[in-house]
């Protein structure tokens, strides 16, 4: 693709329940010791010398920060969602940071990591503002669910048959405003941590000056438009499942080794896909190839080097 630098960047995206998995109680102790396992992967990724742009997610975090801001909000001032935003992306890309500068610091690599807090503009009369989709926080069972949605007012939905979740409003997301500051880092070789939890979401007036909005958006999302945005090749989306399937949590569940672009948005119209697990995945994925990208890549952190060699995962390709 004509514009390309000699080596493109890379993008790779950690779930946000790559940090809390379901069951644990969400301490830093937990949460890092997960961030450090995924975190492996990164450096062995650093060695083949590309642009390294690092995504992650912040559903659980997020989640948790919002449950303590009710918990004590007579005690200290509650903070709008997207400064609980802000809030997990800083305290997660703090995570992600310092154990990939101890990975590298184990191969000798000269390569620095460092983490920007990314806004995002997302559109203002976005339907999603009336119709929230995203979860975030833990899993409930149903009838703590209904309870809480009376007590509290939110809205609670069933997430991939893993029990219930609350959502909140997940625009789309349509500028990444430090994609300039992010492709210089890359293209310097640090490793950039950034649009982590989707980013902040902010809306442009006619001025160009922006305003927080309480959403929380899609982190493959805008990982696919920030990789557009800086022209990259590869986006490699590590999830807590081992690839894509069809018919997933039934009998009949069949992995997907690869398809195409136009095998993918088959299988959306067919509704394989949930809304708020795999789904945005797919899109995300399409979006980044018809962008310009070469390759999307869906695993688990574990065999992210074996699905690069074709060995693991979900290849889907323009």
């Amino acid at each position: 693709m004509k514009g390309r630098p000699p080596l493109a960047p890379v993008m790779v995206s950690f779930g946000g329940n790559a940090l809390i998995r379901q069951g644990q109680k969400g301490t830093f102790e937990e949460q890092f010791a997960n961030a450090d396992e995924a975190c492996s992967v990164i450096a062995a990724l650093s060695e083949s010398g590309s642009p390294l742009i690092v995504t992650h997610g912040n559903g659980p975090v997020v989640g948790n920060i919002v449950i303590r801001n009710e918990a004590a909000k007579a005690v200290v001032a509650p903070m709008p969602l997207f400064i609980a935003d802000a809030d997990s992306i800083g305290g997660i890309g703090f995570m992600l940071q310092l154990s990939i500068h101890n990975h590298l610091n184990k191969i000798k690599s000269l390569r620095t990591v460092a983490t920007l807090v990314t806004q995002v503009v997302v559109d203002p009369d976005d339907p999603a503002f009336s119709n929230p989709s995203k979860p975030i926080g833990p899993f409930y069972a149903e009838r703590e669910a209904r309870s809480i949605e009376k007590e509290q007012g939110w809205v609670m939905k069933e997430d991939s048959n893993r029990g219930f979740r609350r959502v909140v409003p997940s625009p789309r997301p349509k500028k990444v405003v430090e994609a300039v500051v992010i492709e210089r880092l890359a293209a310097d070789g640090v490793i950039v941590i950034a649009a982590g939890g989707g980013g902040v979401p902010v809306v442009e007036d006619s001025f160009g000056t922006l305003r927080g909005v309480d959403a929380v958006i899609d982190k493959d999302l805008s990982t696919a438009l920030l990789g557009v945005e800086v022209k990259a090749r590869l986006f490699i989306d590590l999830t807590s499942v081992e690839a894509v399937y069809l018919d997933y949590n039934s009998p009949d569940q069949r992995v997907i080794g690869e398809m195409s672009v136009l095998e993918a948005e088959r299988c959306l119209l067919e509704g394989h896909f949930a809304e708020g697990s795999m789904r945005p995945k797919i899109e995300a994925a399409i979006e980044f190839l018809k962008g310009g990208g070469e390759e999307v890549v869906i695993t688990s952190p574990a065999l992210a080097l074996e699905a690069l060699a074709g060995r693991a995962g979900t290849r889907i390709y323009p």
